[in-house]
């Protein structure tokens, strides 16, 4: 029975992957001749089967943008490039569509030390620095090994200076991941979807006003609280928004 119940959920999502694909390429299509409105609408249907990938989102955003949607461009863009990183079109597509929001905030850069560090630590995802860690640790047993059944003082020496770097390595690592870890965790992107919305000193609609913010604009959400968000942007800047006015970027 267990078998047959498998059996009968391959062929559902060979059967819905299929689907998805007739509607991605009609929504091409649809895209081609022009009808913007309509292919998003495709799109979104192939979205509602849970469904993601880089391309998809990638389409949605172009579609957006001949539409002048400015936030589901931004978002959808930033979608795609969370999914691939790397795409070089995702990036500068990405570019060209913050050139439509109005606010214009500078980031306020790392300086010092911490600059050093965070730019290392985002060289690798937390997965790549754990296994260098691993990496390292192995090293340093069949090194140990070496040094523990060699004869002459020489190899001893180089072992065991190889075998103390290796543990180093291991190490900062293992360092490295948990600091990638946490930073990956703090890191709660979102996109402004309101036309213009009012940022609040609390959580209120009726505290004082910091600033505005217009749609397109990214933003970091650090706290939650009843329908609220907490947001900096990256000049630090802080302040309550409403939750409707956004969208969070991350997969959960």
């Amino acid at each position: 029975m267990r078998a047959l119940t498998i059996l009968l959920f391959c062929c559902f999502s060979i059967y819905g992957f299929s689907q998805n694909n007739q509607v991605f390429e009609d929504a091409n299509a649809l895209y081609n001749d022009g009808k913007y409105a309509e292919a998003i609408d495709k799109y979104e249907t192939i979205l509602d089967s849970n469904e993601h990938s880089a391309e998809l989102y990638f389409n949605l955003a172009n579609a957006n943008y001949k539409l002048n949607n400015i936030a589901p461009t931004i978002y959808y863009y930033e979608k795609a490039l969370l999914l691939n990183p790397e795409d070089k079109e995702i990036q500068n597509n990405l570019s060209f569509a913050q050139n439509m929001t109005i606010d214009a905030i500078e980031k306020v850069p790392d300086v010092g030390f911490s600059k050093i560090i965070n730019n290392a630590v985002k060289t690798f995802s937390a997965d790549t620095w754990a296994k260098i860690a691993v990496g390292g640790v192995l090293l340093f047993v069949i090194i140990f090994l070496t040094y523990h059944f060699s004869h002459t003082s020489s190899k001893k020496r180089l072992a065991f200076i190889v075998s103390v770097v290796s543990l180093i390595v291991a190490f900062v690592a293992v360092a490295m991941a948990f600091q990638k870890a946490s930073l990956d965790k703090k890191n709660n992107p979102a996109i402004v979807f309101a036309q213009e919305s009012r940022v609040k000193t609390d959580p209120n609609p009726a505290s004082e006003e910091v600033f505005r913010l217009h749609e397109g604009t990214k933003v970091q959400v650090i706290e939650t609280f009843e329908g609220w968000q907490k947001i900096k942007l990256p000049d630090n800047s802080m302040g309550w928004i409403a939750s409707e006015d956004i969208k969070l970027l991350k997969f959960f």
